[in-house]
């Protein structure tokens, strides 16, 4: 059974170097994204809680 392409090119026509230099692109970017080191579990909820708003915000509020 023949594997299907990694890559695919929805529209027109690309050469082999034209998809070789953008797959080239991919790893290098995919390698230099820094590993996402474990955080510490948060010890409150990262939202805000609606109930505990006031009921109106004036539009010019530092906490619009």
């Amino acid at each position: 059974m023949p594997s299907l392409p990694d890559i695919r090119v929805e529209k027109g026509n690309a050469e082999p170097e034209e998809v070789a230099a953008i797959t080239a692109l991919l790893m290098a970017r995919a390698a230099a994204q820094p590993a996402v080191a474990p955080s510490a579990p948060q010890s409150r909820a990262g939202w805000r809680r609606l109930e505990r708003q006031y009921g109106f915000r004036a539009p010019h509020s530092w906490q619009g």
